[in-house]
């Protein structure tokens, strides 16, 4: 077995805001039968430490960055966790990243240095007994991992993989004594980021392997439009990066099981849910598909371009189902929206049974992401029947196959794609969709080969094994 150590901030089930926290959640199960030993350290959160069965403390550290902790190891969920007791830095309720203010908490830096300084001291120390051979960081949270492995002497090899680029870790360079960061290491080789210093920056420079969560991402993050101001670096490092697709969990994400919805296993089936999720959103009959939307409501989604684009749909016989939050103007616009049209409903707020339930009734999912590393939203789509029409951008270009032509002629298409990403481009697939739906022979293939998909974690993990057995081969 090749013994990983992953370093990250979130992990479902038991703490989430994003994908991040889905493939922290998925992988250790994902992997051990190819013959990997995943162990995941967290920060200690509310919600962690109250999940944890029996605890056992393993280690302590006199000073985490302002305070005494202890490293615990135990059980949660089925993971196998190592857990920062460390209150001072993690005893705080609701978002891991966010105070009441929905500012980020001033101390961040310092928060997730720690879950680095942690990771590191594992790596080189070991935990109760326990060594890695590889440490696994993710995104900028962990990036500070190869830097402080530099200062203990070094230690096992090293992998990074980047959720999303846009979030940089960035802070100010006077923050350099309280990171512990070696000044010597400000430089363009080191942590230094457009004069200030980058968490991500410094993982993307000095860890022996990248991963991102999709081969089409991979590319893009070489190109200034979504590189974030680290397309260089991506670049210099192109030899060291591998676009590995993140997958779902299919056991929680199953349309023939799923206790959310009305069990189905093909688009007769399928016809129940929509019926019901119609009754519940309160959303009229008509002759054209419903549309379902579960998001963050961001620019990044592209939410403003439904709101452009949707008449489209409505004007062929559409209707609209959304379940999200995020940008009150967003918001604000969705709900006056739903308030004045009786063919669109939307929910503010996340209710994971109403999204299980509005992916199984829904004939379409709309993603039109303006960028998008990898999505999970558009696979759940896949594997309930419920064809995704997404932007051609990172993950969606991966996943979905655009009923072109030539792919309806093969009888191989999934979904549709359009690009640009713009409200132009997003009309024009509307429409399209609403002429697929009309054909009901087209669509019911459309449908078939959507289920018929691959979206689980066995190739994912196949890949992420063979990159552990690389780093670790003996030279």
């Amino acid at each position: 077995m090749i013994r990983v150590l992953s370093v990250a901030s979130e992990c479902a089930p038991l703490v989430k805001t994003g994908g991040l926290a889905d493939v922290a959640g998925a992988l250790p199960a994902a992997l051990r039968p190819e013959g990997v030993d995943m162990r995941t350290l967290l920060p200690g959160y509310p919600a962690v430490m109250s999940a944890l069965r029996d605890g056992a403390e393993i280690g302590r550290f006199d000073d985490l960055f302002g305070s005494p902790a202890r490293l615990l190891a135990g059980q949660a969920a089925g993971l196998d966790l190592l857990v920062i007791d460390a209150p001072h830095l993690f005893g705080r309720a609701g978002n891991p990243y966010l105070g009441p203010d929905g500012r980020d908490w001033p101390d961040n830096p310092e928060r997730f240095a720690a879950l680095s300084w942690v990771g590191a001291h594992v790596g080189v120390h070991g935990a109760g007994g326990w060594q890695p051979q590889v440490l696994h960081g993710h995104d900028w949270q962990a990036g500070f991992v190869t830097e402080y492995l530099r200062q203990m002497g070094g230690g096992p090899a090293t992998v990074l993989t980047v959720h999303n680029i846009a979030f940089t870790g960035a802070t100010a360079a006077w923050r350099m004594h309280s990171l512990r960061l070696d000044p010597g290491r400000f430089t363009v080789d080191g942590y230094e980021y457009w004069g200030g210093i980058s968490a991500l920056k410094a993982g993307l420079m000095g860890a022996d392997a990248l991963t991102t969560v999709s081969p089409t991402y991979a590319e893009e993050l070489m190109t200034p439009e979504f590189g974030m101001g680290l397309d260089g670096v991506m670049r210099h490092r192109r030899e060291s990066l591998t676009g590995i697709l993140n997958g779902i969990d299919t056991d929680a994400w199953n349309p023939a099981a799923d206790p959310a919805v009305r069990p189905y296993r093909d688009l007769d089936g399928k016809a129940a849910n929509t019926a019901a999720l119609r009754a519940e959103m309160g959303l009229p009959d008509a002759d054209g598909p419903l549309c379902v939307i579960v998001s963050r409501m961001t620019h990044q989604k592209g939410l403003d371009l439904v709101l452009e684009a949707l008449p489209a749909l409505l004007d062929h016989g559409g209707r609209l189902a959304l379940l999200g939050s995020g940008d009150p103007t967003l918001e604000y616009a969705f709900r006056t929206l739903g308030e004045q049209n009786p063919h669109v409903a939307v929910r503010i707020g996340y209710d994971e049974g109403l999204s299980h339930r509005l992916i199984a009734g829904g004939d379409a999912i709309l993603v039109p992401s303006r960028f998008e590393p990898c999505g999970l939203t558009q696979m759940y789509g896949l594997r309930y029947g419920t064809i995704p029409v997404v932007g051609l951008t990172g993950g969606l270009a991966d996943t979905v196959i655009n009923a072109s032509p030539a792919a309806l002629a093969q009888g191989v298409a999934t979904g549709l794609q359009f690009s640009p990403v713009t409200a132009d481009a997003l009309r024009g697939a509307l429409v399209r969709l609403c002429l697929l739906y009309r054909d009901r022979e087209t669509w019911s293939r459309l449908v078939a080969n959507a289920m018929a998909q691959p979206v689980g974690w066995d190739q994912s993990a196949r890949a992420y094994a063979a990159l552990y057995a690389r780093l670790t081969a003996e030279p």
